[in-house]
């Protein structure tokens, strides 16, 4: 295992767009299982004391996946991603926003654009962020967006650890 994996994380408030990239030491397929199945999902798609908990998912094109991230008082902030299009192993794209628990969705909401790519032993996974309003995104930002997708990203990089180790 690798520590010198990349890391970018940038902001474009003129475009409203966030990207970032990261890789992992880990294969491809299971890079893109831990963002496709919500047992692996669930196991990192928080940022730590929270805990990541979905309700379904369904991943195929016009699917969605509804959950929701539980504090450790048990707050909960629920979020619909409805998938728009799949590539399998390369690329998935998402509409995002956040809802209460009745999935009564909060507009707007963001487009997401997820590119996965071997990089010899490792994985990169590129994401492009896409906000409807630079208000939105000003308010992602404000809300710690970045720190948390960060923890987020370390966590799936210790399950990846993990996992590779069992295969």
């Amino acid at each position: 295992m690798t520590s010198n994996l990349l890391f970018d994380f940038t902001v474009d408030k003129t475009a409203k767009k966030v990207f970032i990239t990261r890789e992992f030491d880990a294969e491809l397929s299971l890079v893109w299982d831990a963002f496709t199945k919500p047992e692996l999902l669930d196991q990192w798609g928080a940022p730590k004391p929270w805990t990541a908990k979905t309700k379904y998912m369904n991943f195929e094109v016009g699917g969605r996946r509804f959950y929701a991230m539980v504090s450790p008082e048990g707050h909960e902030r629920w979020a619909i991603q409805e998938y728009t299009s799949i590539t399998p192993k390369t690329n998935f794209k998402m509409f995002n926003t956040f809802a209460d628990k009745d999935e009564n969705p909060e507009l707007p909401g963001s487009d997401w654009d997820f590119n996965f790519s071997e990089q010899g032993e490792r994985t990169k996974v590129d994401i492009i962020i896409y906000n409807e309003s630079l208000a939105r995104l000003e308010k992602m930002i404000e809300m710690g967006f970045k720190e948390g997708y960060t923890m987020s990203m370390q966590n799936l990089e210790d399950l990846l650890k993990t996992l590779s180790q069992q295969q």
